[in-house]
């Protein structure tokens, strides 16, 4: 039971100074070590905000709460570290929903914290009240209504310990405007006691020992590398793992950077827009070991026709994955790195050059997707545009995408050697992720170079985070695929629809206009000749930069296994290249 105490109480007690609730808030984040926090004040949390000057910790203020989930999400993806947004009640909260509903899909530690109405106005339709800890409950790992100051602090402990437990996720705490305004003690230990939490479950010895047992037999096998293989910090065992055994890798979108790009071992991307041969590498393999994956549709394709030669072997933190989607001959659940080192104590070297001459061949023999080997007409391509920046960069930069065509390409043509240099929205598809997740990226690590990619529909989306990007002084270079269509929609339509663009040709403003109005120097890019030149250029400079691609509106993302077909069953690109269709009038 909470005993309350009052101000009064407080202060004459010479051991405890009187804290309100807004200051536990910052304190306990400070103790936690909480650097910055992405936010929107309004009436219910303004006494939380009131308190902020004496916090120590960065606020940056964003232009909508659906880009300050989407910063905090940033900040997580490039850190490994709780990303924190805050709002208002009412609309300031209910703006994070589809922030806070992308870090859940892709397992993301988020921690929201939003302001709501006094507690004795619960239930009474008050200004700007509404019920966001039942609105979220579907799309948090937990969350909470606090209506004491005293819960503050514990409340706030036991949020980052969720989030950032087991599969990781966002955690929502909200927070009334009594239990902000009223008293609580200050005499936290120096860092807040962290909850009794079960020890780790050990693993499965039988599982170990019969998964290596299967890779020892195994002549043809595949490792598909999801996410969890980054949340693990399992990627030096991967490699280790890889290069011993002499096992293929393939990642799916969210796992991106867990393997090297450009290691001999690496398959790149499987899935409906994956590599033609990793797909078909999967579908004749006689073992696949998922690591950190959960059988997404996106990667799988029709269930029934997946790896059909297979044995499978998963290996995923969340126990309810293990034979969610995909049945497996043997599941383990555990950190992927415990596993890894696991079967490396256990493993032998076994000689693959067969299967993996196989593959090559297969890689070498199917015509090129790789866009840079069609004749250069001068015409300008998304996929050039995503290679350019990949030599230019040298790789090392950390890039955060949109959703769409553009996201395919840079997965497809951008080789990510490390961690944590791809961040994009895999699960939900959010379409406005882009910029947002670069700023928060940017914040997170200030050092690096940061492009945004994004495509015209989903840049038009938060674009007004242009302005946050002035404010915070950020180096961000900002790239804007300009096609003139809902680009993947538009191919969709192309494939399956007959050709209907219905809702797809997309007018948009003069983007490097509205770039400049915001405070931020612009380039353009109409032809394949001045791309290189025109990336040098805005990688120089030292301050934020805007670029705009102005690429093919008709081209279309190959391979892609259509909805409901197996991973073997892809549309190729058809020869001699890309057709192409005239935009409408005044649509670009």
């Amino acid at each position: 039971m909470t005993v309350k105490r009052t101000a009064a109480a407080l202060a004459a007690t010479p051991e405890i100074a009187p804290l309100t609730g807004a200051q536990a808030v910052w304190d306990t984040l400070a103790r936690l070590g909480v650097t910055h926090v992405f936010g929107y004040p309004g009436g219910a949390i303004l006494p939380t905000y009131d308190a902020l000057p004496d916090a120590g910790i960065r606020h940056v203020l964003t232009r909508h709460e659906q880009g300050a989930a989407h910063m905090a999400d940033g900040f997580a993806r490039a850190t490994g570290r709780v990303g924190v947004a805050m709002a208002t009640s009412g609309p300031g909260a209910t703006n994070l929903v589809t922030g806070i509903a992308t870090a859940m899909m892709d397992g993301s530690p988020v921690v929201c914290i939003t302001g709501q109405v006094s507690s004795h106005l619960l239930g009474l339709d008050a200004f700007q009240e509404v019920d966001i800890t039942g609105i979220t409950m579907p799309i948090t790992k937990h969350n909470y209504l606090v209506t004491d100051a005293w819960r503050i602090a514990p409340t706030l402990v036991e949020a980052f310990e969720i989030a950032t437990s087991g599969r990781r996720g966002p955690v929502l705490v909200d927070i009334t405007k009594d239990a902000q305004l009223g008293p609580c003690e200050s005499r936290l230990p120096p860092r807040p006691a962290r909850r009794a939490a079960a020890p780790p479950a050990s693993l499965d010895a039988g599982a170990c020992a019969e998964a290596l047992s299967l890779i020892a037999g195994a002549s043809r096998p595949v490792i598909l590398a999801g996410h969890g293989v980054l949340a693990a910090g399992a990627s030096k065992w991967l490699r280790t793992f890889a290069e011993r055994t002499g096992i293929p890798v393939a990642t799916t979108l969210l796992g991106i950077g867990g393997f090297p790009g450009s290691h001999p071992l690496n398959l790149g991307m499987i899935g409906m827009h994956g590599e033609a041969f990793a797909n078909r590498a999967v579908q004749g393999a006689d073992l696949v070991i998922a690591l950190g994956m959960r059988f997404d549709d996106r990667a799988v394709g029709q269930v029934s026709g997946y790896a059909p030669h297979a044995r499978r072997i998963h290996v995923d933190v969340d126990a309810s994955e293990i034979n969610k989607t995909v049945k497996v001959d043997v599941g383990i659940v555990g950190d992927v790195a415990d596993v890894l080192r696991a079967w490396l104590r256990g493993i032998r070297p076994t000689d693959r050059a067969a299967w993996l001459a196989d593959i090559d061949a297969q890689r070498r023999s199917g015509r090129p997707r790789d866009i840079q080997n069609l004749p250069d007409d001068g015409r300008l391509h998304a996929a050039h545009v995503m290679r350019a920046l990949w030599q230019e960069t040298g790789g090392k930069a950390i890039v955060a995408t949109d959703v769409g065509q553009h996201q395919m390409w840079e997965a497809q043509y951008f080789l990510h050697d490390r961690p944590r240099s791809l961040i994009t929205s895999g699960g939900l598809g959010t379409m406005g992720f882009g910029l947002p997740a670069a700023i928060g990226a940017q914040m997170a690590r200030p050092l690096e170079e940061v492009w945004a990619v994004a495509g015209d529909g989903g840049f038009q989306m938060t674009s007004a985070e242009l302005s946050t990007v002035v404010q915070e002084d950020l180096p961000l270079r900002i790239a804007v695929i300009n096609n003139g269509y809902l680009g993947m929609v538009r191919q969709w339509q192309e494939f399956f629809y007959g050709k209907r663009y219905t809702a797809t040709p997309l007018r948009g403003p003069d983007f490097c206009k509205l770039a400049e109005a915001h405070g931020i120097p612009a380039l353009r890019v109409t032809e394949r000749a001045n791309m290189v030149a025109t990336i040098r250029e805005a990688r120089a400079r030292a301050g934020p930069v805007f670029v705009e691609f102005r690429v093919e509106a008709d081209d279309a993302v190959y391979p892609m296994v259509p909805a409901g077909k197996s991973l073997g069953e892809m549309i190729r690109r058809p020869e001699p290249g890309p057709r192409r269709i005239e935009p409408r009038r005044g649509e670009r």
